[in-house]
């Protein structure tokens, strides 16, 4: 099922933050209908730094390419400020479809841009930003790829500009509207009052960040399609690798962490390397 069919439904979509392929191919296991390549991420894990405009559009597409050769399920990917103006937001376009993104997700801050729950965010003119969307829509090879129009004006603007912004946006073409960081419940309500059942709405929940975080049931109930964990796994994940190297530096060695951590054969049975031997047996020459 595309996801342009799979937002036909009720039921809200709740898509996990993934930053390569082994990332992806567990959240996949875990039972997700799909996932979601955070720029954040990406600049987290591969770069070692803030999410503050670091990260490349060829990073990005390699990093897509990875996770689309190790899982089938349809990828949200941030695609940041399209990395330029309308024509670099048309090549990010067909970068990111040629790498196997499902969708490509646009914001109007200004470039570098920088994480939507960092404060001293600026914004380009609305106008600008939906010339954006109207190239990216002209580029995309397929009518199943969707634009995901992001605004962050309610940090800048505030909540009634991000609202109009979001109208100027839906009306260039964008497929799936995402107010970024509502501040309070208020907030959320103001974004569902105005475009559920008119287009499928996007919440994203940092931990820590500006928005309260709420459950994926809640936000469905409100009226939101999509619910977005962006960089969950990699806090997780820090928190865990900062402790483990903290006891091996101590104990000099990884018996104390054990219980923390697979040994060779569960990783081995977790990323299917016996499945993999197997397979490629099937294709060995026979005497």
């Amino acid at each position: 099922m595309s996801l342009r069919s799979r937002l036909q439904s009720k039921d809200i979509l709740v898509a996990p933050g993934v930053y390569d392929g082994l990332t992806a191919s567990l959240a996949t296991d875990a039972g997700f209908e799909a996932l979601y390549l955070s720029g954040a991420a990406v600049a987290y894990t591969r770069l070692g730094r803030p999410d503050i405009g670091l990260s490349t559009a060829s990073e990005m597409a390699d990093t897509m390419t990875l996770i689309a050769d190790r899982t089938a399920l349809p990828v949200i990917i941030d695609a940041d400020t399209g990395f330029g103006n309308a024509l670099n937001s048309q090549r990010t376009m067909r970068l990111y479809e040629r790498a196997g993104a499902s969708a490509l997700q646009l914001e109007d801050q200004s470039y570098p841009k920088r994480c939507g729950h960092l404060a001293d965010k600026s914004l380009i003119p609305a106008a600008e930003m939906a010339g954006k969307v109207t190239a990216m829509a002209d580029a995309r090879a397929s009518g199943e790829t969707l634009i995901i129009a992001r605004t962050d004006a309610i940090a800048v603007e505030g909540v009634s500009a991000a609202l109009d912004r979001a109208e100027i946006y839906l009306e260039a073409g964008a497929d799936v509207l995402f107010i970024e960081a509502p501040q309070s419940a208020a907030h959320l309500q103001s974004i569902t009052r105005q475009f559920a059942g008119r287009v499928p709405l996007l919440a994203n929940m940092v931990e820590g960040g500006a928005t309260p975080i709420t459950s994926a049931d809640d936000l469905e109930a409100q009226g939101f399609s999509i619910v977005i964990f962006p960089g969950g796994i990699v806090r997780a994940l820090a928190r865990t690798a900062q402790d483990y190297y903290k006891s091996l530096q101590q104990h000099g060695s990884n018996r104390p962490f054990a219980d923390r951590m697979f040994d060779f054969d569960g990783l081995n049975k977790v990323i299917g390397t016996a499945d993999m031997l197997k397979k490629g047996v099937q294709y060995d020459a026979n005497d």
